[in-house]
């Protein structure tokens, strides 16, 4: 009895080790939390892959199952007002201060985009909505953040242009009088694929020559910008990093554009790329964007080019998506980017995509574009969430603190 006592007590610490304990840089802040946080990421995923196999619950909708934990109602309170509406269709909750007597003055505005891989996340998350009342407090601004339909439901362009109907409508001189909005002083912002609809959004509206009301800013929290090498230096050194591993990255590019599963595995093994996308590596080539000091000890070898062997119209549209700037801002030529509005980005050293952001960068520098960048040595993907107790960080509120500063002086 006391011998099978103890077997069970070893193999209940053997199995909360495996779980709990990661190989995390020590140079990480709050390591242990960070572990404690991450474990449930884990068993989560393993319970998703497990599901999937069974042919229970496909793996985005296990994993879903973060977004409704984290789900909150919007209301107002004594400083902000809240409404849920409907722009062009899609599904938006507005965030604005409260009307201050007669006070008619003309405000900023933030357009949010959530993150979460197109395939998660909800703009009513705790940490979203905690965020944008934060913005609406400390810059007297209005904010209008995107509910868009998610993968693998709905595969890109949809989610995007969700995104871009709700832009071209919030734009609308009318719509700005209705919410007494500065059509001078508007920004769209959005985290990590968030990030990615926000950059893409922005490259849409400067082609548009009939746009009369322009974007001032984009602030783009480490952004994902392209899917067209995923063997980046950040990515082979973050492959096994918390919350954002290199495979579920790889996932969530994969089920954005396609639920087969052979994308999948070609995307894992940076085999994806197709004649139609060859031409477009050069706009990634980090060997040429990212300095130096982002290299470490990796060299530059070219993402594979396959020929395909399947002729059907699935692999053409699929073809089409890999090479569309809509999904890879990174993809556009450099007489497009000269336009932009001035960017914020953000980058974490602990982060597979660290260098999608830190290429567009120094692809927006080259092109005359004003931009702030601040890199976190010590962040990790989805710090700035991590807001809400329990799995409340330091770096997000330094995160949080630097990005709405920025905002407040250049919007």
């Amino acid at each position: 009895m006391r011998l099978g006592s103890i077997v069970l007590f070893v193999a209940v610490c053997s199995f909360t080790a495996y779980y709990i304990y990661e190989p995390i840089p020590e140079e990480i802040d709050e390591r242990w939390k960070l572990m404690l946080t991450n474990s449930f990421f884990r068993g989560l995923s393993h319970l998703a892959d497990l599901s999937e196999l069974l042919g229970l619950k496909d793996y985005m909708g296990v994993m879903y199952l973060i977004t409704l934990l984290e789900n909150v109602v919007p209301v107002s309170d004594e400083h902000v007002k809240v409404t849920e509406e409907r722009f062009d269709g899609v599904e938006v909750v507005l965030y604005q201060p409260k009307q201050r007597g007669s006070d008619t003055e003309l405000r900023r505005a933030v357009i949010y985009l959530h993150g979460g891989g197109w395939c998660l996340g909800s703009s009513r998350m705790s940490p979203y909505d905690l965020l944008a009342r934060r913005m609406v407090t400390e810059l007297d601004a209005v904010v209008l953040s995107v509910e868009y339909r998610l993968a693998p439901a709905h595969h890109f362009p949809v989610p995007y242009e969700d995104v871009y109907r709700v832009v071209k409508h919030f734009l609308q001189k009318g719509v700005l009088v209705q919410y007494s909005v500065d059509p001078g002083r508007i920004a769209v912002s959005g985290d990590s694929a968030g990030g990615n609809l926000a950059a893409a959004v922005s490259q849409q509206l400067q082609k548009e020559g009939g746009q009369q009301v322009k974007l001032k800013a984009q602030a783009l929290i480490y952004p994902v910008l392209q899917a067209l090498d995923l063997n980046t230096p950040s990515y082979q050194q973050n492959q096994d990093m918390p919350i954002l591993p290199r495979t579920l990255m790889v996932r969530f590019w994969s089920e954005y554009f396609t639920s087969d599963k052979a994308f999948f595995r070609a995307m894992m093994a940076n085999t994806h790329n197709n004649p139609e996308s060859f031409s477009l590596l050069k706009f990634v080539n980090w060997s040429a964007f990212l300095p130096e000091t982002y290299h470490g000890k990796y060299n530059y070898s070219a993402p594979a080019v396959v020929q395909r062997v399947r002729e059907d119209v699935a692999m053409d549209g699929l073809s089409r998506s890999l090479a569309d700037p809509r999904a890879s801002p990174l993809l556009v030529p450099d007489t497009d980017l000269h336009s932009l509005p001035k960017a914020y980005i953000l980058t974490c050293e602990y982060d597979v995509l660290r260098d999608d952001g830190i290429m567009y960068v120094t692809r927006l520098r080259a092109a005359g574009v004003e931009v702030t960048h601040e890199h976190y040595d010590t962040g990790f993907h989805g710090g700035l969430m991590f807001t809400v107790w329990p799995t409340d960080f330091l770096i997000a509120r330094r995160m949080t603190d630097n990005y709405i500063k920025w905002l407040k002086e250049n919007l």
